[in-house]
């Protein structure tokens, strides 16, 4: 699909003419006197929810050869951010349907700059179909073109949003690329490579140890997980350097389990294909790191995947087993399908050796935050209220949705064994909380670290708002956002 940002031509010509109507915005300014009657019909026609979605037909006038109108008075369960995502994703569905290869989007109205970014956000998320096995594949997408048209008032500040926009959008589809992937497709080596890959186009530091090295190293966490496995683990970092002088070290640190059978403690077969997906932490941190290098924020930056597969085998660790981990306390590995925080604290000890001064990691970590929450929240929970709020904020600016969850010193003793210093599961209540709780003693001292565990929202099986079905890429845009931002939430920690 080819999208152009264009200013406004007195004779519009195109297969599908998309318009947004609001009540107090001014989104799409039609100067057509036949197309500004038909739009006053219907803004009361949608108001009094007359027309209950949006409004399409043939139109012959103009150069327009079909009409396709929305009102943000519908979708009330959305703010209008995501109301304009969700329209400009149908837009490119109903040119899909009736292949309609010419789409612009009237966005030329005087409040329509501010919302252009949505536009774009919601036109190249809408049009992503994970197709690569499929022999029979879209042809609509390639042959279509989309025009933007904005006030050429606008034009240059529109320019400058879609190539924001459009640049974390396509970053997002690559992270829901990898993610849909089955596991023999995407293993830890196959990580480790794609970091490098990325690292060698945008200039990032890239660092990838391998079995013998975390062996070496003590990253105990690591190594067990993964010694049931035919792909051994890899922990993997990406580091960004900002050109400006800056006393934070952001690491986001991204659980990176490629396939998960629950090893030992072996999953219920119902649903365990979406297990392919237990490494969207790390995906989210992977393609967060190439948008960042590319948008370069005011802050240093790594990306931390400590990535394994948990199998079972002959090999494989045991429920009752236990290890040391790097910064002296012992795990017992009561279950072993609860892997994810044993990988996650070999991603913390990277992050203390590289200085990180904040810690925000990322994880399909519990079910018990599926259940609490559903699948439209993630939660969060931390030591720092300022990082929680930060990452809050910078979530909702971009529909990803957030929910603090309580982190009570009580619950600690859940996580009590006679055996070792930490058992690895808190039993069977509060299970994203004793496991944001376990992750807590891994935290470097005196280090702001903040937990989302996104369970719910990384994987959908039928279409959400502007997803189709299947990974949603979930963290990337809030990550990118965070960094841009830090300077605004933290205005002491920069120089």
């Amino acid at each position: 699909m080819k999208i152009e940002v264009k200013s406004t031509s007195a004779k519009l010509s195109c297969d599908l003419l998309v318009i947004i109507l609001d009540e107090e915005l001014k989104i799409s300014a039609v100067e057509d006197p036949q197309l500004q009657n038909l739009l006053e019909s219907l803004s009361k026609s949608f108001e009094d929810k007359t027309v209950k979605k949006e409004y399409f037909s043939r139109w012959s006038e103009s150069g327009v050869k079909h009409v396709l109108v929305f009102h943000t008075a519908l979708n009330s369960s959305y703010n209008v951010w995501e109301r304009i995502k969700i329209y400009a994703s149908r837009a490119i569905s109903w040119g899909n349907d009736f292949n309609l290869k010419e789409v612009a989007f009237l966005l030329n109205g005087s409040d329509a700059a501010t919302y252009f970014g949505k536009v774009v956000e919601g036109i190249v998320l809408g049009s992503y179909a994970f197709e690569k096995y499929k022999l029979e594949k879209n042809k609509y997408l390639e042959a279509s073109r989309v025009s933007l048209l904005c006030s050429s008032t606008a034009l240059s500040l529109c320019r400058e949003k879609f190539e924001r926009y459009a640049l974390v959008s396509n970053a997002v589809n690559e992270c829901r690329e990898i993610v849909n992937e089955p596991g023999c497709a995407v293993y830890p080596e196959i990580m480790g490579n794609i970091a490098q890959r990325i690292g060698k186009q945008q200039g990032l530091k890239v660092t990838v140890l391998d079995e013998k090295a975390l062996q070496k190293g003590g990253y105990t966490g690591l190594t067990s997980v993964g010694q049931g496995s035919v792909h051994p683990p890899r922990l993997i970092s990406l580091e960004y350097k900002s050109r400006k002088n800056s006393d934070v070290q952001l690491a986001l640190v991204g659980k990176g389990i490629t396939f998960d059978t629950g090893g030992i403690s072996i999953k219920p077969s119902e649903k365990m294909l979406e297990m392919k997906g237990d490494m969207a932490g790390g995906a989210a941190v992977l393609y967060a790191m190439k948008a960042i290098a590319q948008l370069k924020p005011k802050i240093n930056v790594v990306g931390i995947i400590p990535s394994a597969e948990n199998s079972p085998d002959a090999n494989a660790q045991r429920p009752g087993d236990i290890f040391t981990a790097r910064n002296g306390k012992s795990v017992q590995v009561d279950n072993t399908d609860a892997e994810g925080r044993l990988v996650l604290i070999d991603g913390f000890a990277r992050a203390g050796e590289l200085k990180a001064t904040h810690i925000v990691d990322i994880a399909t970590l519990t079910g018990a935050v599926v259940r609490a929450l559903g699948q439209g929240y993630a939660g969060i929970m931390g030591n720092d209220q300022s990082l929680i709020d930060a990452v809050i904020h910078s979530g909702t600016n971009h529909g990803e949705n957030f929910w603090q969850l309580p982190l009570p010193e009580e619950y600690k003793e859940l996580l009590k064994t006679p055996y070792a210093d930490l058992n690895n599961v808190g039993g069977p209540h509060g299970g994203a909380i004793t496991a944001g709780l376990f992750l807590q003693e891994f935290i470097p001292e005196k280090t702001a670290w903040a937990h989302l565990d996104i369970a719910g929202p990384f994987i959908f099986d039928k279409p959400w708002k502007y997803y189709a079905a299947g990974a949603t890429g979930f963290g990337v845009k809030t990550f990118v956002d965070l960094c841009e931002r830090f300077g605004e939430y933290f205005p002491r920690k920069q120089k």
